[in-house]
């Protein structure tokens, strides 16, 4: 007889786990204090403030403590205090956080809060958890970094410990599989071995690019270029370092300035630029357009530098100084949708030209705290943005709090080959800065209007987009992005001379091909071009140079051909 399969849910799974390791934690430091402890999609993770820094050996003992818990097959309990009592009961146990949480409750008018107590320990949550603790068959942790209380650098700095949770070993065993796949394609390490780019201690968060890293920036922004050119954008370029005046207009000196680098010059503040479309408005405001001009689709490849803490920088993912496939398209409210519905279609056609067909639609919408604008204007563009979507007859997702300090956004998240998931471009509804800027078309009537503003990125940060790129391909680039699509090898020096007239031969066809004139042996040789990810190894010896022919060695694959150089450009074409 087959036993019935008992399905867990994923979220409530990790969301337990996340207590577990609290009261681990609470076991090993009586004094802790305790931040916050979610899901995430990849596991949890709980905040806490402690009396020392944690080492690796650490989370050994952590995690030992947490099986032994697990074992004991602890119920969760949900219970419910009136405010105050919560309050006091919080105070009393000195989790200064947790009181701080429940005292803004409180001035929200909240009467009752709700526990979850797991044998001795118990925790201040909404929930909802598992039955008992021993429905999670597998628990590993897996990192620490730093974060602050509230995401705020003026608040205590405490130590997030990450794990992840599952409801079989075989889920863990199948985890740790892809993490390991995942550090086999991780992009430093594969920026090392391809020779492609750079990080040093003198400018933290900027990468310094090698020639063939160089090489294949550009043509991803030549790519991007070229797309533009095709969908009737024009391209302009502004200063990096603009006044403070204009920041303060913008509203991003109030509402970002954390992230933004000031300097000061003859009295007066300047910042380099975060973002591009300060200057972009500025642009706009040089002239007063007529409606037949609309919409204006205005590009900007534009390097933006943001202050990012040391703590959270990770290769090309998290940098502090990035170039981005920037635009601004100003149109009439009539024009918005369709133009949020070309937009859309743009960045899915791009991220298919790259293999990204899997992918996610989120809207973001008006953040608690740090948004100008009224509601009414956050409501109409953000049912431009669901109707664009349902025009296209597409599902999305919500992300709530998560647009940009001035206005909603649609986010596209894309899969990669292994399964994980990456915001890259985004689409920004934004009434405000044309309001600011004063902003004006002449429209049909013959009267000054205000053009709705929209922010479009589809590549993003070319520096977080190549990452993504080279862990999804595992650093395999499409043909157009190497930088050496072919090399010559050479079998011993006797067959130089010819490799070098096969070599020059290629370029003058247009093609980007190197040649290894070293002295390593033809496997060694063959083993370097295969690990420099290049398609195609064209290998010279006795045999080739008889027929003046080439042997193709293609990237991935056993079979060799020789053929002539004229049939190798033709079948490469």
């Amino acid at each position: 007889m087959n036993k019935k399969k008992t399905i867990v849910d994923s979220e409530m799974l990790r969301h337990s786990a996340s207590h577990i390791l609290a009261a681990a934690v609470l076991e090993m430091f009586p004094d802790a204090k305790l931040g916050i402890g979610p899901a995430i999609e990849e596991g949890f993770y709980y905040d806490f403030l402690l009396p020392r820094t944690l080492i690796p050996e650490d989370l050994l003992l952590i995690e030992k403590k947490m099986k032994h818990l697990i074992k004991q097959n602890l119920k969760f309990e949900k219970y419910e205090e009136p405010i105050e009592e919560a309050e006091t009961f919080l105070q009393k146990t000195k989790q200064d956080f947790k009181t701080e949480l429940v005292a803004e409750l409180k001035q929200e008018g909240e009467q009752k809060v709700s526990f979850y107590k797991m044998g001795n320990f118990v925790d201040l949550c909404r929930g909802p958890h598992l039955d008992s603790t021993n429905k999670i068959k597998a628990v590993k942790l897996t990192r620490v970094s730093g974060s602050y209380w509230r995401g705020d650098s003026e608040r205590p700095q405490l130590q997030r410990i990450y794990g992840v949770a599952f409801a079989s070993a075989e889920e863990l065993k199948e985890w740790e599989e892809r993490m390991q796949e995942a550090a086999r394609r991780d992009h430093r390490e594969l920026g090392k071995k391809l020779d492609l780019f750079s990080f040093h201690p003198e400018a933290p968060g900027a990468a310094f690019w090698h020639p063939r890293g160089k090489f294949i920036y550009d043509q991803l922004v030549n790519f991007m270029k070229a797309e533009n050119e095709k969908r009737d954008y024009v391209e302009i370029s502004t200063p990096i370092i603009l006044s403070s005046e204009l920041w303060k207009q913008s509203g991003h000196y109030e509402n970002f300035q954390e992230n933004m680098y000031f300097t000061k010059f003859e009295e007066r503040e300047f910042a380099v630029k975060p973002m591009n479309c300060p200057g972009g408005c500025q642009l706009f405001a040089e002239r007063i357009p007529s409606y037949r001009e609309l919409p204006l689709r205005v590009a900007e490849f534009g390097i933006v530098h943001r202050l990012e803490l040391s703590g959270v920088l990770h290769g090309l993912l998290r940098v502090r100084e990035f170039r981005q496939d920037d635009a601004h398209i100003y149109c009439a409210p009539e024009q918005l949708e369709d133009e949020i519905v070309k937009i859309i279609e743009y960045t899915t056609d791009v991220y298919k030209t790259f293999g990204f067909g899997n992918y996610e639609l989120f809207i973001a919408t008006k953040p608690e705290k740090k948004a100008i604008g009224d509601d009414a204007v956050w409501q109409k563009a953000t049912a431009a943005l669901e109707n664009a979507m349902r025009k296209l007859k597409l599902e999305w997702g919500v992300k709530e709090g998560e647009g940009a300090f001035y206005g909603p956004k649609i986010e596209f998240n894309v899969r990669d080959a292994i399964g994980r998931n990456w915001q890259l471009g985004t689409c920004q509804i934004d009434f405000n800065l044309p309001e600011r800027f004063d902003l004006n078309y002449i429209a049909e009537d013959g009267e000054k209007h205000r053009p709705v503003m929209i922010h479009r990125a589809i590549i993003g940060s070319f520096e977080r987009f190549l990452a993504v790129l080279l862990e999804h391909t595992a650093g395999e680039l499409p043909n157009f992005l190497q930088p050496e699509v072919a090399r010559v090898i050479p079998v011993a020096a006797e067959f130089l001379e010819t490799s070098e007239k096969f070599t020059a031969e290629l370029r003058e066809k247009g093609m980007r091909v190197g040649i290894d004139k070293s002295n390593d042996s033809l496997s060694k040789k063959v083993r370097n071009g295969e690990l420099m990810k290049i398609p195609y190894l064209l290998v010279v010896g006795e045999k080739e140079v008889k027929s003046k022919k080439v042997t193709v060695r293609e990237r991935g694959k056993k079979e060799q051909e020789t053929v002539t150089i004229e049939d190798f450009v033709k079948n490469f074409q």
